[in-house]
């Protein structure tokens, strides 16, 4: 019977530390950083692809760990949250916080062990920012979605300069779009949770709630998508197939703006953020299958 409760107590514990890494939103972010290494290199090892993998979910969680720990109580005011395993005391702060101390030397090692140390400086800046930084604006306004695009557009930087030990205009330029897209996506997901967020004093959207002027900034930033999107073509880092399905994707993802700014429902914010979820993968990926 003892054992029988250790071996739960464990499975519980071990599914609870997998919770606290957020793997759907670390494997996202991975996505990313894989996409910048494979669009910057000739061959492929596919040892370090695995070994980009690993850092890459070591120090997102890392982060997203920092931002749960700052976030605890609030955490505990909002029901999408309030499953987490630090508000429901499944984990506790110190084990939380070794964890994040684990994670965060892991990728530390293998980024400048098996890469460079530029592409380690950039992994630990970026989770400065969105740890000690963004999560920190969340409570004092429209700040915190700004700079919280900031280390939310390095993973494909940091891959491509990974891959390549130097900075420049590419992985600039991988930056840009990811920089961008960010702001429909996370004012998406802003608008639907708007009444759970102002409950917990977190300022998420760009405007004071969920109006059409609200929309209007929010398309306006969608905006820039499409000129962005030509930038590795002419460049010379992908073909013209790839500028034109870009752009194309980011006309439709405009639209779906637009049609926020015409119901300011739910139900097209819902839409857009499904929308913004397949704009990123799907452009990125036709990148990769384009590249020169």
């Amino acid at each position: 019977m003892e054992k029988t409760l250790a071996v739960a107590t464990f499975s519980e514990k071990a599914k609870a530390y997998i919770e606290l890494v957020k793997l759907k939103l670390t494997l996202a972010v991975v996505f990313s950083g894989v996409f910048g290494y494979c669009l910057a290199i000739d061959h492929i090892d596919w040892w370090k692809i695995v070994v980009l993998v690993v850092a890459s979910i070591s120090i997102t969680g890392a982060a997203n760990i920092i931002n749960q720990i700052i976030e605890k109580d609030s955490d505990k005011v909002m029901k999408r949250t309030a499953v987490r395993p630090l508000p429901t005391g499944r984990l506790t702060v110190r084990e939380a916080a070794i964890f994040a101390f684990i994670l965060f030397s892991v990728a530390c090692y293998l980024f400048v062990e098996v890469f460079n140390i530029r592409a380690a400086a950039l992994a630990v800046l970026s989770l400065l920012l969105y740890g000690f930084v963004y999560t920190p604006l969340k409570r004092k306004g429209q700040i915190a979605v700004f700079v919280g695009a900031l280390p939310g557009a390095f993973p494909p930087m940091i891959g491509w300069v990974a891959a390549t030990n130097h900075f420049g205009w590419a992985p600039g330029i991988l930056f840009a779009i990811q920089f961008f897209w960010q702001f429909p996506h996370f004012w998406a997901i802003g608008w639907l949770a708007f009444d759970e967020y102002k409950k917990a004093g977190i300022q998420m959207m760009p405007g004071d709630g969920k109006t059409t002027e609200t929309a209007f900034r929010i398309m306006i930033y969608t905006l820039f998508l499409i000129p962005v999107g030509w930038l590795p073509y002419l460049l010379g880092m992908t073909g013209i197939n790839s500028a034109f399905v870009a752009m194309i994707g980011g006309i439709l993802f405009l639209a779906q703006t637009f049609h926020l700014m015409r119901t300011c429902t739910d139900k097209a914010a819902l839409q857009m953020m499904f929308g913004s979820l397949l704009y990123l993968p799907i452009v990125q990926i036709v990148y990769l299958l384009d590249k020169v």
